[in-house]
């Protein structure tokens, strides 16, 4: 352990100073809801299974989450719908099957997020239901139309996305 002299310590404590003088201030911060996410990475897959049917009935339900955590690993439903409203418990009954994904990689899945289905961009994370969890949760997917794997001329092992929205 080394002893520190006077004109150290006060040379140290100049150049804290010094140093903190020169950090630059945080910008400004406009009136509204304060920014709760920041960067994260893309969560893959690939299809195990295409579905090609249709329902106008369906009566899922969205969670009241916007986003949902997901392991590697994990096998999801893949639903299309045209409805929009994200409040919990929304009822949605129109619906188009593409087929379930199994997730390479961990990660999370947020409201709004882009899905691509072999570089097609399909549509963007409407939400949650979880009809069937804990075996699988269906996500549903905003692609302003009903669509189904067999519109998309799907195949297993096309690659899935879920990236960002920006």
């Amino acid at each position: 352990m080394t002893a520190r002299t006077p004109a150290a310590t006060t040379a140290a404590k100049t150049a804290a100073k010094t140093a903190a003088a020169t950090v630059a201030p945080a910008p400004e911060r406009t009136p509204g809801p304060p920014r709760e996410n920041g960067a994260k990475r893309s969560v893959h897959g690939a299809l195990v299974k295409v579905l090609l049917h249709r329902r106008s009935e369906r009566g899922m339900s969205l969670e009241p989450y916007a986003s949902r955590c997901v392991r590697r690993g994990e096998v999801h439903e893949l639903v299309t719908t045209d409805h929009r409203e994200t409040a919990p418990g929304t009822r949605i009954d129109r619906v188009g099957f593409l087929g379930f994904v199994e997730l390479s990689c961990a990660g999370v899945l947020d409201r709004g997020d882009d899905v691509w289905i072999g570089g097609v961009h399909v549509g963007a994370v409407l939400g949650f239901d979880a009809c069937h969890h804990p075996n699988h949760y269906n996500i549903l997917i905003d692609a302003g139309r009903l669509l189904t794997g067999g519109d998309l001329k799907l195949c297993p092992e096309l690659s899935v996305s879920f990236t960002q929205a920006v």
